[in-house]
């Protein structure tokens, strides 16, 4: 694996460690470890920018899906200051995963995500 692939690597590391976070501390922590000051998320539920409105985002997704994780299920594929994923809500009890997600990430120069562009490829009915 090369230095930039570890970037990549490390960078969405840090994204599950924030979107695992349960604790109001913790996540707020791990949010400003993942993304930079004035950092972004956009999927097709939300667009935010801001460690405040990425956490409080965050904190839903954990409201509306108690008991579940997030996790990689595949490579993860970067160049320049782009990376990209694919991801599963898995719950911790059965191991379903209703919803499933594919994300772009832009990354600053010191490793932390400027930007996240999430699709969603799976989600159950009258949740999108």
């Amino acid at each position: 694996m090369s230095a930039d692939n570890n970037r990549y690597e490390s960078a969405v590391v840090r994204y599950f460690e924030a979107w695992n976070a349960q604790d109001p501390q913790a996540l707020a922590k791990a949010v400003s470890a993942a993304w930079t000051a004035d950092g972004s998320y956009t999927d097709p539920l939300a667009d935010v920018s801001g460690h405040e409105q990425i956490a409080a985002v965050i904190a839903a997704a954990h409201e509306q899906f108690p008991g579940f994780s997030f996790r990689l299920s595949g490579a993860v594929d970067g160049h320049h200051d782009l990376a990209r994923f694919t991801w599963e809500l898995v719950s911790e009890a059965d191991g379903s995963a209703p919803v499933a997600g594919f994300d772009v990430i832009t990354l600053a120069d010191d490793g932390r995500i400027r930007g996240v562009h999430g699709f969603l490829d799976r989600v159950p009915a009258g949740t999108a």
